[in-house]
């Protein structure tokens, strides 16, 4: 089997959380399990020297601002709004170590030395492309409500999505909650959250990426991951979506309006008007600032329609208070940068804030995000993907220069990170959202009822990189059937039952017929072959982020190696053939060292506690060492000891209240 390459060092970074909100189980179970396998995987196939895992509170924005407003309004809040992220932010750093995950670095972008960091390498980056001939400055609409004399940020207005087949009535100023983009005048019957009134349009000046001019580098680049098989495809399609030409779709019913009108609009082709289907005529633009002037001069002869996804401009700065300091351009004061691209470099803000911590100079980053040895793998939820893909990869190339953009840097420029995204995970076959009617268990109180580990591997389960999946807790399940498994313990049970199981029968087995010392030989082929292959198939699959394979590859493999053990066993005792035993306790043992290889990334803390009482060292995680057999780890070979297993000690725990 060709065996995948891996990068000789990599970044792993996890999507920030909103720092107006701890973490639900959708964070969680939808991002940080999947990103935190895979860096885990990395370490020990890479080493863990050349892995670095980032992530971090997003703090800044109209979404933290207005939680913060709400919480002092409704609930009495005394603290300063650095006092409302901070508390978020802890909140959630603690919520993460319950789990497991294994960040190097959970900054923050408005707190501490991670804030210093990343509000200079803001700056650093919108002045490059400021250099480089990728910004403009435009003189844009902002929603302004007079009732109470202020400008509106993002949050504080909400309509309907203008985009056509988006049916979401939770439209912000310039983005729906689906991840859609639009310009703020195209939002559909827009009010104020401050005062319910229909906020006015008043001219702003901000600075926007040249988007629109990316047009053939991003089909270029989407080409590219097209052909790649580890890129998903919801990746390559999302993107792909968004790079059509900028139409309009007109109601039929308009069509008599627009017929008396049509001389008036900018030059546009339009379908055929004789064979109008599904209620609506498309008309298309060459340019998408001929398309904005179409809307206009619809909106006023009240004809009803709606847009095209195509690339508009990207909004870089904005007038908003609460956000990372702007750099002074062409004389533009006082702007703040706009939360989703600054959330974009942020991973390389907390690169530069680890390498600071470890004593080393903020340029080694380059190492990792500027060298194509290394790789970057950011793992986000499907409704990110605009900003990820569409955006960001264009903004990294253009830090190259101002010549012509390339899909494949050179060494010393900005790696373009592989995106992994996944699915919505629902919760009892809805989606969930902290600002809608079905609202989401928290990350935190769902250990009341199962543990970290089970949930990892639940959650790692659900196949995400294919569908949209619910999660099914039975204890939050009114309608779960009273005698049926809980589906959560579906993957779970097979480290704390099966594994489990496994490993104490060979621990105990020793101890009564060696005296806790193992015995020594060679593993049968057979067992060696099986296993290596396991170890081949189980590497390719994680290559690829198929992470329900890789729980169905520990599933087969484990049960395997617990009906061997089972049948030989028993076969040993009928017999009383010492022989046979001893054979099955070796090939047993070194199942159980692969097995626990392999789940090391899944369940780390079963696995590592395994090794403990196995009293093998770290080097067992090791890639380099994959396909040894038990006894390499081994100084004395033949007189190696185990720690002593207690009864009813346990290497994979379960929840106390899943005993009755």
């Amino acid at each position: 089997m060709n065996r995948p390459e891996f990068p000789k060092r990599a970044i792993v970074t996890g999507g920030m959380p909103y720092g107006n909100k701890t973490l639900h189980f959708g964070h969680i179970g939808g991002m940080f399990v999947h990103a935190d396998t895979f860096a885990r995987f990395l370490r020990d196939r890479i080493g863990k020297e050349n892995v670095i895992f980032v992530s971090g509170t997003d703090c800044y924005g109209s979404p933290i601002a207005e939680g913060y407003r709400k919480k002092v309004e409704s609930e009495g809040y005394t603290g300063t709004i650095d006092d409302y992220v901070n508390e978020n932010h802890l909140a959630q750093e603690k919520t993460l170590k319950d789990y497991e995950i294994s960040l190097d670095i959970f900054g923050a972008s408005g707190i501490g030395d991670t804030k210093e960091v990343h509000a200079e390498e803001s700056k650093e980056f919108i002045t490059t492309l400021y250099k480089n001939g990728w910004l403009e400055k435009l003189v844009t609409k902002q929603f302004y409500d007079a009732k109470a004399g202020c400008f509106l940020n993002g949050r504080q207005v909400v309509g309907k999505c203008p985009i056509a087949g988006c049916q979401s009535e939770k439209a912000y100023a310039d983005e729906c909650d689906l991840g859609h983009q639009y310009m703020p005048e195209d939002l559909i019957d827009p009010h104020s959250t401050l005062t319910g009134e229909k906020p006015e349009m008043r001219d702003v000046v901000n600075w926007y990426f040249k988007l629109t001019e990316c047009q053939d580098l991003l089909e270029e680049y989407v080409e590219k991951i097209s052909k790649k098989d580890n890129v998903r495809r919801i990746v390559w399609e999302t993107m792909k979506e968004s790079l059509g030409t900028p139409q309009i779709y007109v109601r039929k019913e308009g069509l008599e309006t627009y017929l008396n009108i049509k001389d008036q609009l900018p030059e546009h082709t339009v379908s055929d008007l004789e064979n109008i289907k599904g209620g609506s005529f498309t008309v298309e633009f060459k340019k998408l600032q001929d398309r904005e002037k179409a809307c206009e001069i619809l909106t006023a002869n009240n004809i009803r329609y709606r847009t095209s996804k195509t690339l508009v401009p990207l909004r870089l700065t904005g007038n908003i208070e609460w956000g990372v300091p702007a750099p002074e351009l062409e004389g533009e004061k006082g702007l703040t940068v706009w939360v989703w691209p600054e959330s974009l470099w942020a991973p390389i803000s907390f690169t530069k804030a680890y390498m600071k911590r470890h004593g080393r100079s903020e340029e080694d980053y380059k190492d990792y995000w500027c060298d194509p040895e290394a790789g970057v793998y950011q793992f986000i939820g499907q409704d990110n993907i605009y900003f990820y893909g569409v955006a960001q990869m264009p903004m990294f190339m253009a830090q190259q220069g101002s010549g012509k953009l390339s899909v494949d840097p050179e060494k010393g420029q900005l790696c373009l990170p592989t995106l992994v995204a996944n699915h919505h995970v629902l919760f009892l076959d809805k989606k969930a959202s902290s600002s809608g009617s079905i609202k989401p268990p928290m990350a935190a109180d769902l250990l009341n009822y199962y543990t970290a580990e089970q949930l990892r591997a639940h959650f790692l389960g659900l196949a995400l990189g294919n569908k949209s999946v619910s999660f099914m807790p039975k204890p939050l399940n009114p309608n779960a059937p009273e005698n049926e498994q809980d589906p959560v313990l579906a993957q779970g049970n097979l480290f704390t039952n099966v594994l489990n199981r496994l490993i104490r029968s060979c621990f105990y087995a020793t101890q009564k017929y060696h005296d806790g010392v193992m015995p020594y030989g060679k593993v049968d082929e057979e067992i060696k072959k099986m296993s290596d292959e396991t170890i081949l198939k189980y590497e390719q699959t994680m290559y690829k982020f198929e992470f329900h394979s890789v729980i169905n590859i520990l599933d087969t493999y484990i049960r395997q190696a617990n009906k061997y053990w089972a049948k030989y066993s028993a076969q040993a005792d009928k017999e009383d053939n010492q022989q046979l035993r001893d054979q099955t306790l070796i090939n047993a043992f070194h199942m159980v060292r692969v097995a626990c290889l392999l789940s090391h990334p899944v369940v780390p803390a079963g696995c590592e506690k395994t090794m403990d009482y196995l009293n093998i060292g770290e080097e067992v995680w090791s890639w380099d060492h994959a396909f040894e057999d038990i006894y390499y780890f081994l100084e004395d070979k033949e007189n190696h000891r185990i720690k002593t297993l207690e009864a009813k000690e346990d290497f994979f725990e379960k929840h106390p209240s899943q005993f009755k």
